[in-house]
């Protein structure tokens, strides 16, 4: 269902009549697309401190479509209306790792201050930070503040701009993190932390248009919705897709194997041997990307919820995951240097009236990622990440009464629902061979939503 406010607001009347009564004023969000897949203009890249990693991020920004430089008097410090957006810096790259005590923040703040109202509309801003110290407490309460000053950062730049924080030890490994944040993909994604915890880059022959080139992904619940969008981002991405969903859906099924050139794999994900026939039905090679996206919903308040809203909820979002990833890793099916990325849920991380299965479920994913993603790494070679939507303009949310529909759009700092395609970007991000170093993270595509933030 179109977004009739955020068309409005993009009228010269709509812009007066929301700017006089200090309504929301959301920017149509610059998304990829085969005419325009990078952001375009100059990427500002900053130091606070002193840092390790300058040379290795000058590098790395120096491979990405965008012109970077070190000299913010190269970009207008003025408003955004004072200044067309071509003159503006599309991005900006604050590379705080070297900050170990509070009194350096203070660089922080000389570093962005000056800058930060110039970015330009649907622009980025990334800080780069360290790994939080277990026996340093005061890098720890350094590195921690950025956390708290980039949530706040993303709720105050508007017009389609986000902020992000990435910790890492190494520069190399978070290249794909880094190139995903500075595109069009990351539309959709703010005010997250998110953490590289690996050592290793990717390899020097990575094809970045095409990075999940000779992967092999399983999606589930992939007849329509969420899960067709991201059967067709990965296969975009050149990865063979095999598309999983219930019988009764076969026919949708077909259609978007049949689209994607991939394979169709009608199967109930809830049988007890679901994992046994997914690994007989893969082709020679095994699988490298496992999509776990197939979700329902039974709402209704806790009171009046019976065991039959209860359990088909349980087992299709939590249990079916947990047996399918076990059987999977154990038979080897999964190769190594492959990847797991789960669909969770803002519900999961700030619950959610009438949705107590849901919510529950989808916090039970963020716990199998936090608890499986190290063993997964060490044993099987495995990376485990979640992705949390949060309010996706889908065929469900499209259902919900108008004034529930609007609120779920307009509470999150880009004040607009995401696309599938929002959370489908996302996923081929973390199932990329070159997203190694990205483990155990649960990732929220929800524009910074105000729950649970």
């Amino acid at each position: 269902m179109a977004d009739r406010y955020l068309n409005f607001t993009g009228t010269a009347p709509g812009r007066f009549l929301t700017r006089r009564l200090g309504l929301p004023q959301p920017s149509a969000l610059r998304r990829w697309s085969p005419e325009h897949p990078h952001l375009e203009g100059e990427l500002l890249h900053l130091t606070a401190g002193e840092s390790a990693h300058e040379a290795e991020v000058a590098s790395i920004l120096a491979r990405t479509h965008l012109k970077p430089t070190s000299d913010p008097s190269s970009s207008p410090s003025t408003s955004p209306s004072s200044s067309p957006s071509s003159s503006r810096p599309a991005a900006v790259i604050l590379d705080a790792t070297g900050i170990s005590d509070t009194p350096a923040l203070s660089d922080v703040h000389a570093a962005l201050h000056p800058v930060v109202r110039s970015v330009a509309e649907n622009g980025r801003v990334v800080v780069l930070g360290a790994p939080v110290s277990p026996s340093d407490h005061h890098q720890a309460a350094a590195q921690q503040a950025l956390e708290g000053f980039v949530r706040s950062l993303g709720k105050e730049l508007g017009r389609g701009r986000t902020a992000t924080l990435v910790r890492m030890r190494s520069a190399a490994a978070a290249e794909s993190t880094l190139r995903f944040l500075l595109s069009p993909r990351s539309a959709y994604v703010s005010g997250q932390v998110i953490e590289v915890v690996g050592e290793a880059g990717p390899d020097a022959a990575c094809d970045w248009d095409r990075p999940l080139s000779g992967r092999t992904a399983l999606v589930t619940g992939a007849a329509r919705g969420i899960g067709e969008a991201v059967a067709e981002v990965l296969a975009r991405d050149g990865a063979q897709v095999v598309v999983l969903d219930v019988p009764s859906a076969q026919a949708d099924l077909v259609r978007v194997a049949d689209r994607l050139g991939g394979t169709a794999l009608p199967l109930d994900i809830t049988a007890d041997d679901a994992g046994e026939r997914i690994a007989s039905a893969l082709a020679p090679g095994g699988l490298d990307i496992l999509v776990h996206n197939a979700g329902i919903t039974r709402d209704r308040k806790l009171a009046n919820m019976p065991a039959d809203r209860w359990n088909p909820v349980m087992d299709v979002n939590l249990t079916s995951v947990l047996r399918t990833t076990d059987a999977l890793l154990k038979s080897g099916t999964l190769n190594r240097g492959g990847s797991i990325v789960a669909t969770a849920s803002i519900a999961g991380i700030a619950g959610n009236v009438g949705q107590t299965n849901y919510a529950a479920s989808k916090a039970g994913i963020i716990g199998l990622v936090r608890s499986l993603a190290p063993g997964a790494l060490a044993e099987y070679g495995v990376t485990l990440n979640a992705v949390a939507p949060g309010f996706i303009e889908t065929k469900m949310t499209a259902a919900v009464p108008l004034f529930i529909r609007e609120a779920g759009r307009r509470m999150n700092s880009l004040a607009q629902g995401g696309l599938p395609v929002d959370v489908a970007e996302t996923t081929a991000w973390l199932s990329a061979g070159a997203s190694g170093g990205v483990s155990g993270q649960v990732v929220r595509v929800c524009g910074q939503s105000l729950l649970g933030s």
